[in-house]
C-alpha cells in the first residue's frame, strides 16, 4: 500500500466541492453489470459518468473551477483540451457568464470540437498534439491576463473528480479493486485520495494505453518520464509530459499502473456495447481492457470500473469495433 504521506488534496474541500457542482453531474449510476462477467471472470460494477450534458466526468471539476472563478469576479479563462475538458469548461463557464477559450489540436475528434463551439466557447486549433495545445493556452493566459485552467495540476479538477470517489465509498459495495483510466491524473489522484482515506483496503489500479505511457512510466520509475510521441485511439488520456506535482500525488494513492494494447481497448469497447449497451470512447474502456489482458489477476474479485466518457466520433467508432458504415 502507498504510504501515509499527504497528497495535495483535502477531504474537507472535496466535501465542499460537492455543493458547488450542478446536481446533474452527481450521484451517477453505479450498478453491477452481470452480463460482462462471463467474459471477464470476475464481478463487475460500473460507475457511469456519461449520463450528463457533457458526457464525461470532467464536468465535476469544471463546475468547481467555474464556480470559484465567478465568485472571485473573474470574467474569463482558457484551457487546453483533448476535447472533454473543453466541453465541460464551456458548459460550466456559460452557466456563469464566463468567457471561455479552449485550445485543441486539429486532430481532436470533430464531435468534441463541434460541441465546444456549440457551448459558446472560443475554440483555437493548433497543429500538433495536446502538449502543443497546452503551451499555446499558457501563452494566451499570460497575454490576456486570464486564468489558465490546467487539468490535474489545478486542485479544483482533482477534487471535483474526487466526488466520484465519495459516491463509491458511500455506496459501500464489497468491491476489491477500482480500475481508473490514467491520463493527466485528475481522476486517479482524486478518487485515489478518497479511497486511501476512507477505504484503504481497496486496491486502485490505473490503466493507460501502451501507446501513450508517460504517466505510467513515471509512476513505475518514481520520477517524471516524458515521451517524444504518442500513438493511441484513446485521445482523452494521451499526454507526453506528466506534471511533477500530480505524479507525487499519484505515487501516494495508486497501487499499480498498467499498460494495455490498442487491440484490448477495442475489444473492451465492443464488449461494453454488446453486453452492457454502452457506447464509450476509448479512454472509458481502459478498465475493461485491463481485465481482458490479465483475467487471472482479477479472477474471483469484484472490480469497479469508471466509464469516464462517451464522446466518440460515430464513424471512427464503427470502424474500431467492426460495424458497417452508417
Amino acid at each position: 500500500m502507498p504510504g501515509a504521506q499527504r497528497t495535495r488534496l483535502d477531504t474537507g474541500r472535496i466535501q465542499e466541492a460537492r455543493h458547488l457542482i450542478d446536481p446533474v453531474f452527481l450521484d451517477t449510476p453505479l450498478y453491477r453489470c452481470e452480463a460482462l462477467e462471463p467474459f471477464l471472470g470476475c464481478a463487475v460494477t460500473i460507475k457511469l459518468e456519461t449520463a450528463n450534458p457533457v458526457r464525461s466526468f470532467k464536468g465535476r471539476g469544471t463546475e468547481v473551477v467555474a464556480s470559484r472563478l465567478a465568485d472571485s469576479g473573474s470574467a474569463a479563462a482558457v484551457c487546453a483540451s483533448a476535447g472533454n475538458l473543453g466541453q465541460a469548461l464551456a458548459w460550466s463557464g456559460r452557466k456563469r457568464g464566463l468567457d471561455i477559450t479552449v485550445v485543441a489540436s486539429r486532430t481532436a475528434p470533430m464531435v468534441k470540437l463541434d460541441r465546444i463551439r456549440a457551448l459558446g466557447a472560443r475554440l483555437e486549433l493548433v497543429d500538433g498534439d495536446f502538449e502543443v495545445a497546452r503551451e499555446r493556452a499558457a501563452v494566451i493566459a499570460q497575454r490576456d491576463g486570464i486564468r489558465l485552467v490546467e487539468d490535474s495540476l489545478d486542485l479544483e479538477t482533482c477534487e471535483g473528480a474526487a466526488t466520484v470517489g465519495l459516491e463509491l465509498v458511500e455506496a459501500a459495495p464489497a468491491f476489491d479493486t477500482v480500475l481508473i483510466a490514467l491520463g493527466g491524473g485528475a481522476m486517479a489522484t482524486g478518487i485515489g485520495h478518497v479511497l486511501r482515506t476512507s477505504a484503504p483496503d481497496v486496491e486502485m489500479i490505473c490503466v493507460q494505453p501502451a501507446g501513450a505511457p508517460a504517466m505510467t512510466l513515471s509512476w513505475r520509475n518514481r520520477r517524471v518520464v516524458n515521451t517524444e510521441t504518442m500513438d493511441t485511439i484513446a485521445d482523452g488520456v494521451a499526454g507526453r509530459f506528466p506534471i511533477p506535482a500530480v505524479l507525487s500525488d499519484l505515487l501516494l494513492v495508486a497501487d499499480d499502473a498498467v499498460l494495455v494494447s490498442e487491440e484490448s481497448i477495442v475489444a473492451a469497447m465492443r464488449l461494453l456495447l454488446e453486453q452492457a449497451g454502452l457506447v464509450v470512447e476509448p479512454s472509458a474502456a481502459l478498465g475493461i481492457a485491463a481485465v481482458l489482458e490479465d483475467r487471472a489477476r482479477f479472477a474471483g474479485k469484484h472490480v469497479v470500473t469508471v466509464i469516464c466518457g462517451g464522446n466518440v466520433d460515430v464513424d471512427a467508432y464503427r470502424g474500431w469495433i467492426g460495424l458497417p458504415p452508417g
